[in-house]
């Protein structure tokens, strides 16, 4: 069999507004400036830079590209890590390496410490990306490589930034990580590179290029390769409705080949896997040709790694971040068996009493429950895939402990005569689609519950107290201390 090195495919993660989705544009951006050497082929869901290109950008830097074997690298469109954590291959994360952008300024943020919780979880290696350096006082950011642009800077600009990267260091360092910044680095093995960055200038673009096409090389070469002539493996990115389409899935494409006409096997939230016939691939045009009528062109074949859209009959209920592989007659009903399995894996232990969740992926809704579990949460009683339903309003009813009885969604909706049903029976809902918001929200509730619940006992003291006649107050006093201590330890 045809035996080749894939393409690694990259995530970024990182807190909100810490420069993600500039540091993703400006990739592409600085990638579509060196066309000559090679073409920026955008993907559904992702866009993939030849090596070519990316030898083209780092061409400053001159380093030597022997043993270079790698054809590129495939960036997820989609940053930041619930995009991350719903992407999975086989209980381990889709994307080989993970870019964890950092504002210079700022520091690490609550986001931040999600996203190296999922990275240790899933056992990614990662760079960090330090990103807005410009914003260091006498910094003069310019569209070329750090360690050239860094000896042009004054004394104390470069003391300022070597300053912020050892606390970054020393925050890492806490959370169990070796690190230092890229350029001093002998062992990646061992280490987390630094590479300082400005996604709006493009300094720094070309280092962390080099450090991800490097990282790639040396520790996943084997991993990396493909056998062409297989049956395609993929993770649904997304689900969506699209006009003249139907229901379609978004696609990464990680091993083999995919074809119109395949049977396939896809991962569902019902029970049962979907197994269905691949009706069209589509990938889209280039971007001087895109109409809102013609944003896709319908090709054949696809090779791995790849983003591209399935169209096929019956997957309104695909479940994304599962999986979607190509199979034979012989084996359909091993690998439909083989999926229903990871999927039940997948699912988390529960307790008789504690509160719901709901994610839109399972990757998510892991996440979710790590975040939990990290603030010492970790009594759930349901945890599954969807939008809040009115089952799951029934079975928050049921939760004996009202600062329990309550659902957390991530990234879900609730449904209308749920909504409905959460308002008569005072069940609260909590919606966010970042985490620890939607944590600090669940928690701020709680605080106020309990302060309000000590308010209205002292009131009930009080009265009570004031009702009692001289000659009952000092008999009553022991009994009345007894339950007012015992009331106090449920508050």
């Amino acid at each position: 069999m045809e035996e080749q090195i894939r393409t690694p495919i990259l995530s970024v993660l990182g807190h909100i507004d810490h420069g993600k989705t500039t540091l993703l544009d400006n990739i592409r951006g600085t990638a579509i400036a060196a066309k000559e050497a090679g073409r920026v082929t955008q993907h559904i869901g992702a866009t993939e830079i030849p090596i070519e290109t990316i030898k083209k950008i780092c061409e400053p830097l001159k380093r030597d590209w022997t043993g270079i074997e790698v054809p590129g690298l495939l960036f997820i469109d989609t940053p930041g890590h619930h995009a991350f954590a719903s992407l999975r291959k086989r209980g381990s994360a889709l994307a080989d390496v993970a870019v964890v952008v950092v504002d210079v300024m700022e520091g690490f943020q609550p986001q931040t410490y999600e996203s190296l919780n999922i990275l240790r979880l899933l056992k990614t290696p990662f760079v960090v990306a330090l990103n807005k350096i410009d914003r260091i006082k006498g910094w003069n950011s310019k569209p070329k490589p750090f360690c050239i642009n860094y000896k042009d800077q004054p004394e104390y600009a470069r003391n300022a930034l070597d300053a912020r990267i050892y606390e970054i260091v020393g925050d890492l360092y806490d959370k169990g990580f070796s690190a230092d910044r890229y350029d001093r680095i002998k062992d990646f093995s061992r280490n987390v590179g630094i590479v300082p960055v400005c996604a709006k200038t493009r300094e720094g673009i070309a280092d962390l290029l080099l450090v991800l096409i490097g990282l790639s090389q040396k520790f996943f070469e084997r991993t990396l390769c493909l056998h062409l002539e297989e049956a395609g493996v993929g993770t649904i990115l997304e689900k969506k409705e699209e006009r003249g389409l139907g229901t379609t899935i978004d696609v990464i494409l990680y091993d083999g080949t995919l074809c119109v006409g395949d049977t396939i096997v896809v991962g569902s939230i019902e029970e049962e896997p979907i197994v269905t016939k691949v009706k069209a691939l589509l990938k889209p045009r280039a971007l001087q040709e895109i109409r809102a009528e013609q944003r896709f062109e319908r090709v054949k074949t696809v090779n791995a790694a790849s983003g591209v859209k399935i169209v096929a009959p019956g997957i309104e209920n695909a479940l994304p971040g599962s999986q979607v592989r190509v199979v034979e007659e012989d084996v359909l009903e091993s690998v439909a068996k083989e999926m229903k399995g990871e999927i039940e894996e997948m699912k988390m232990e529960t307790s008789p009493e504690g509160i719901i969740i709901k994610a839109d992926t399972m990757g998510s809704l892991e996440a979710l429950a790590l975040e939990l579990k990290g603030e010492g949460l970790e009594k759930i009683k349901k945890a599954e895939v969807g939008s809040i339903s009115k089952r799951d309003i029934t079975d928050a009813v049921t939760i004996k402990d009202s600062h329990l009885r309550v659902i957390l969604g991530f990234n879900v909706d609730i449904l209308p005569d749920a909504k409905e049903i959460a308002l008569e029976n005072e069940i609260p809902v909590f919606i966010s689609d970042v985490i620890y918001r939607l944590i600090e929200d669940y928690e701020n509730w709680v605080k106020e519950e309990k302060e309000k619940e000590k308010r209205e006992f002292m009131e009930r003291i009080s009265i009570f107290h004031k009702k009692l006649s001289p000659s009952h107050q000092t008999k009553s006093r022991s009994s009345f201390i007894s339950k007012l201590c015992i009331d106090l330890v449920k508050i």
